[in-house]
């Protein structure tokens, strides 16, 4: 019998691995240990390559990619007899060192988990359990002992800069909104997270919501007048939507929202707007006119939200990251906030890490951090035998920073410097087997798409970069087409009317800046350095190295590839669709591509 309570925490999406969670609970009752054993369904922790974890507190006993089928192994040895089941533990890849306890496992060593300290530790869906952990303290200090001017000031301060992209200092907006006329004032949260690849916002509004409202409280109280505020989620994230809905309702009985908050005289109400799925939408006036029920379009900012945003009242706009950090900052206080990062980029910034490292997930690091200490030491660098070729910042609108840059610190201004931009916090992550040509017609491809089409030069603009960029790869590009391609790059960049059509050259004129010998390649040469353009590639079997074990002639679906059992293969390039499942497939490394 155990002879300690333990809290077993599944760190996934909640109700996203129902087998997992429903086996440990169903193990558990068969054993009798409810009374001992509390099964807690938590957010995503960010180590998303190693998911589903469990962690068994209070030992910090963390294991990875687990199954249903493991459950009953990991309560009869750990929970009932106390040991360590190691072959669920982490794998160091290197050493291939097993890792049994989370503090010691290098992806968390060098973040600084602060706006996500409750993501995966909590049940998103307990006030109780937020409470617990500190949750609300500073909305009761705030409204027992600042004015609201002093929350403004506390949040100037403190250095906290929007977390949504554009990097505006939050205490300016929320001061620009109070002292704005109008009858009343908005508030709104942007959780319309559209970037390929991100799910930073997801990963907070579904593992701790109440952070978000607390933040939001805070904010309608400084910048005075307001009695609703909304949060804008896209409909792609049901789960974040049910989270957020119950976490209203929970606040809202305790007296956390809604009317006379804490028993004062402030009252402040929120609701949750469903956004259609618009990458537009992210845009800030192309989200308050969604919001209003129009056709999600930019409009011309010769007025800024802070005087005239929703229905035409001073509006204070910020990235759900952005409120999740009011709560850290006045508890932690201004100045100790401050302390963190760099001179002009406060605090710490989560980042959703993906593409070509080992370690994919979500991570929070202090503001400065290099991008070489996230990629290797975090991340835990390249897969073994390739190398670093590019990290790509700021979402599809972002640029890409070749791997000689690796030292640079992850700042606003610094990212700025070298042709990208912080973005909400999207980082891919990029080999030598990416073609940074490809990736800025991949870029582009996806902003034709998102453009909502309303001014000239985003719409006819992105449509004529991606009609060059096309005719490059496919092997019809020539040396004028560069020229031309930076010079229409230039034009949008100038000449749109909002954010998405001004930063949506940024992979072309990046990947031109660093990689312009990629370009050339594909003009002067007809050839991919990287092998990925189909029609400047060709696969050959190499014959020093086939065995002719037929897994390549097995798994073609074109039946391009012939050849007997133990004598070399060949392919028929009449046939060959470039689909790469035969080089994928070969186990001898047999399969070249030129």
């Amino acid at each position: 019998m155990v002879e300690y309570r333990a809290d077993v925490l599944v760190g996934c999406e909640h109700g996203e691995h129902p087998d997992l969670v429903g086996a440990l609970k169903a193990e558990i009752e068969r054993r009798n240990l409810g009374a001992e054993i509390n099964v807690v369904e938590t957010g995503c922790r960010g180590f998303c390559a190693m998911g589903p974890i469990l962690l068994i507190e209070p030992e910090g006993i963390i294991y990875c990619a687990v199954k249903a089928a493991d459950i009953p192994e990991v309560v009869e040895e750990t929970l009932v007899k106390g040991r360590v089941v190691e072959r669920l533990a982490y794998q160091e890849p290197v050493t291939h060192q097993r890792i049994c306890h989370y503090e010691d496992i290098p992806f968390y060593h060098k973040q600084m988990r602060l706006v996500l300290r409750n993501c995966g530790m909590v049940d998103p869906r307990s006030i109780e359990e937020y409470i617990a952990s500190g949750g609300y303290s500073a909305l009761e200090k705030v409204l027992t002992t600042m004015t609201p001017d002093e929350v403004i000031q506390a949040i100037t301060v403190s250095g906290l800069r929007g977390r949504g992209g554009a990097g505006f200092p939050t205490g300016r907006k929320w001061s620009s909104t109070k002292h704005a006329h109008g009858e009343c004032r908005y508030i709104v949260a942007n959780g319309d997270e559209g970037d390929p690849g991100a799910f930073m916002d997801r990963s907070m509004m579904e593992g701790d919501p109440y952070a978000i409202l607390e933040g939001m409280t805070i904010g309608a109280y400084a910048i005075e007048n307001v009695r609703e505020g909304y949060i804008y989620v896209r409909d792609e994230y049901p789960l974040a939507v049910e989270n957020l809905r119950l976490a209203i309702e929970r606040a809202t009985e305790m007296g956390l929202l809604g009317d006379h908050i804490l028993g004062s005289d402030f009252s402040f109400h929120i609701k949750i707007v469903r956004g259609a799925g618009a990458f537009v939408c992210g845009e800030s006036s192309a989200l308050m006119q969604s919001l209003e029920g129009s056709v999600g379009e930019p409009r011309p900012k010769h007025v800024h939200a802070t005087e005239s945003g929703l229905w035409g009242q001073p509006t204070a706009l910020n990235n759900v990251e952005t409120w999740a950090n009011v709560p850290l900052i006045i508890n932690m206080g201004a100045g100790e906030y401050a302390k963190i990062g760099t001179t002009n980029s406060k605090g710490t910034k989560a980042f959703c890490l993906v593409g070509k490292v080992r370690h994919t997930g979500l991570i929070e690091v202090p503001m400065g951090m290099t991008l070489r200490e996230i990629v290797y030491d975090i991340g835990g660098g390249p897969q073994e035998g390739r190398e670093i070729k590019a990290i790509q910042t700021g979402g599809p609108s972002g640029g890409c920073i070749p791997s000689h840059l690796l030292d640079l610190p992850v700042d606003y201004e610094s990212l700025a410097e070298v042709g990208s931009m912080m973005g909400s916090g999207g980082m891919i992550v990029m080999d030598d087997t990416n073609c940074m040509v490809d990736v800025a017609r991949y870029f582009l491809d996806f902003l034709k798409d998102e453009s909502c089409g309303k001014c000239t030069p985003c719409r006819e603009g992105i449509k004529r970069m991606l009609d060059i960029l096309t005719k490059i790869v496919t092997g019809n590009g020539e040396m004028s087409d560069l020229d031309k391609l930076e010079r229409i790059a230039r034009t949008v960049q100038r000449a749109s009317l909002c954010a998405l059509g001004k930063t949506s050259p940024n992979p072309v004129l990046s990947t031109l800046r660093y990689y312009r010998d990629e370009y050339e390649a594909h003009i002067l040469q007809k050839r991919c350095p990287a092998g990925v353009c189909r029609d400047l590639i060709t696969y050959n079997i190499l014959e020093a190295k086939c065995t002719g074990c037929g897994r390549c002639l097995r798994n073609c679906p074109r039946k391009a590839i012939t050849g007997e059992r133990r004598k070399l293969h060949v392919i028929d390039q009449a046939l060959c669709i470039k689909c790469g499942i035969c080089k994928e497939n070969c186990v001898f490394d047999a399969i070249e591509v030129s």
